[in-house]
């Protein structure tokens, strides 16, 4: 073991676990930084370009580009309309949207090749849909018929295309994070100019697979993305119940993974962001986290009452009903004979039939 310096702050010990060095303070690594990690966008509140926006060289968006992510993320929300009334009416048995969370699938997508594999988990048919997948196709899956590429085998969106390196969906939590770091390494020992770009929301980081994965990549220096979709909830728990750490992006550092933490509802930023993930991804051969910070504007899926958990929702059904004389009081200061006639009216109807009215609207 050789010291570095004779100095007792400076001193610098060669262990078999890493190079450290030596304070006679004993101070313990505070559990979070005193302020949150800033999240990156490129458009302001009123989606403007905001000036001066940090912007890589060569990632400006094209016309043409800015165009076809527009209309993929309205055709994306369309066919989840359509879908998710199909399932309603009882002609498939399942389905999950990806409303509010559109932006994160469609702008990665944009910054992708082709020739990069995608490990998605459930919430990411916009990429599909960006690299060609048709309507017909995804109701094909849906409904299991014989054209569905997995035989009728997968429950509803749970799509896969060989053709367009996208792996079938699998419903296990964070199981295709670890996969990814596994198909990434191969790509690396085969010298591919691509990576892999693996999905997953912040219930996913909850799993001890996330844990696994950003391990096993930084270890093994594999060209994985990591993008994971912060809504703040998983199904129905609340991030506050899952960790007490700031989010999701500093998880990154601890494993010596490069992070950023990126606005999922700014398309512009997503695709800045992936953009240069990718480049770090492929021409480093090393593992990115991005922690895009997004909103689920619907239920988790249809298997899922999102009023359950809707903190607002509950609180306006739990406060009592205003009392009858609202309806009548505050437009005239002397209310007319014509509404007090009214008035008397309704409480007669309410006290005559007590059963069609609830118990606990004051009279």
């Amino acid at each position: 073991m050789a010291f570095a310096s004779d100095s007792d702050d400076e001193q610098a010990l060669d262990f078999p676990g890493g190079m450290v060095s030596y304070t006679s303070e004993m101070r313990f690594i505070s559990e979070s930084q005193e302020k949150r990690i800033p999240c990156y966008r490129v458009l302001d509140d009123n989606g403007e370009i905001i000036n001066g926006s940090d912007l890589e060289p060569g990632t400006s968006v094209s016309k043409e580009v800015a165009v076809k992510m527009y209309n993929d993320m309205v055709t994306l929300q369309m066919m989840d309309n359509i879908f998710y009334e199909a399932q309603r009416q009882g002609r498939i048995s399942f389905y999950l949207t990806s409303m509010g969370e559109e932006a994160i699938s469609i702008a990665s997508a944009a910054a992708l090749s082709t020739e990069d594999y995608i490990l998605p988990q459930y919430r990411e048919p916009g990429v599909l849909l960006w690299r060609g997948f048709t309507i017909q196709e995804f109701a094909n899956q849906l409904f299991g018929n014989k054209a569905d590429y997995g035989k009728g085998r997968q429950m509803p969106i749970h799509y896969g295309s060989n053709k367009l390196n996208y792996i079938t969906i699998s419903s296990p939590i964070a199981t295709q994070l670890p996969q990814a770091v596994g198909v990434a390494y191969s790509l690396k020992m085969d010298k591919k100019d691509a990576c892999v770009v693996t999905y997953t929301g912040d219930g996913g980081t909850s799993e001890g697979d996330f844990h696994a994965a950003l391990n096993f990549a930084a270890v093994t220096d594999a060209p994985v993305v990591f993008i994971c979709r912060n809504n703040g909830w998983a199904i129905s728990t609340n991030v506050s119940e899952q960790f007490r750490s700031d989010g999701v992006v500093v998880k990154g550092q601890a494993y010596g993974v490069r992070s950023i933490r990126v606005d999922g509802n700014d398309a512009l930023a997503v695709y800045s962001a992936i953009h240069s993930a990718r480049k770090m991804a492929i021409s480093e051969q090393r593992p990115v986290l991005v922690e895009a910070l997004t909103y689920r504007v619907g239920h988790h899926s249809t298997s899922d009452d999102s009023t359950n958990y809707c903190k607002a929702i509950q609180a306006a059904e739990k406060t009592e009903k205003p009392p009858v004389s609202d309806l009548f009081s505050d437009v005239y200061d002397v209310p007319p004979s014509n509404l007090r006639e009214q008035e008397n009216q309704l409480r007669e109807t309410i006290n005559k039939y007590p059963q069609d009215y609830p118990s606990d609207v004051p009279v």
